[in-house]
C-alpha cells in the first residue's frame, strides 16, 4: 500500500499558494512541494493529490490518500467529478485540474481518508508546512490556467 498525504495553502483566495505532498511506502519516503504566485486553496489541494499520484510510476497500485479537503474527498467519493466530466464541467471550477486528476485516478485503486487539518496529524502538519513554505519562495510558478481565466474576467 502506498500512502499519500497532501495539503494545499494560499494566502488570499486567490493569492500566492503552494502544496505539499508526502509519499510513503515501507521504507520509501518522499516529499514534494511547489509554490505558485496566484492561485486558490482548492487548486493547491487538488494539485497536491494530482502530483502525488503522478509520482507513482507503476500502474495498478493500491493507494490511500490522506487529505483535509472535503472539496476533493466529497467530489470523488460522492462521484460528483465523474458527473462533471459528463456535463463538461458546466459552471464548475478547476476543470483543467479535475481532468488531469481523472486521468491519473484511472491508473490505480485509490481510497481517501479525511484528516482534520491543523489537528496534530504529523504528516498533515508536515504537508501544511511544505505548502506554506512553497508559497513563500522568492520564485513562484505561474498557474497559467488560473491566471488566464482571471485575465478573461478582467477584459
Amino acid at each position: 500500500m502506498i500512502h499519500i498525504y497532501t495539503d494545499g495553502a494560499s494566502s488570499g483566495n486567490p493569492g500566492p499558494g503552494g502544496f505539499g505532498v508526502i509519499l510513503q511506502s515501507g521504507k520509501y519516503y518522499k516529499e514534494i512541494s511547489e509554490g505558485y504566485r496566484k492561485t486558490t486553496n482548492n487548486r493547491m489541494e487538488l494539485l497536491a493529490v494530482i502530483r502525488g499520484l503522478e509520482s507513482i510510476k507503476k500502474p495498478g497500485q493500491d493507494i490511500m490518500i490522506y487529505s483535509d479537503s472535503k472539496y476533493i474527498i466529497d467530489s470523488v467519493e460522492k462521484k460528483w467529478v465523474f458527473n462533471w466530466v459528463k456535463t463538461n464541467f458546466m459552471d464548475k471550477k478547476n476543470k483543467d485540474l479535475w481532468l488531469r486528476f481523472v486521468e491519473v485516478y484511472k491508473l490505480h485503486q485509490i481510497r481517501f481518508t479525511w484528516v482534520k487539518g491543523h489537528n496534530g496529524h504529523p504528516e498533515n502538519e508536515r504537508c501544511d508546512e511544505l505548502a506554506v513554505q512553497a508559497s513563500k519562495q522568492k520564485t513562484l510558478q505561474v498557474d497559467t490556467y488560473f491566471e488566464k481565466e482571471d485575465l478573461k474576467l478582467n477584459l
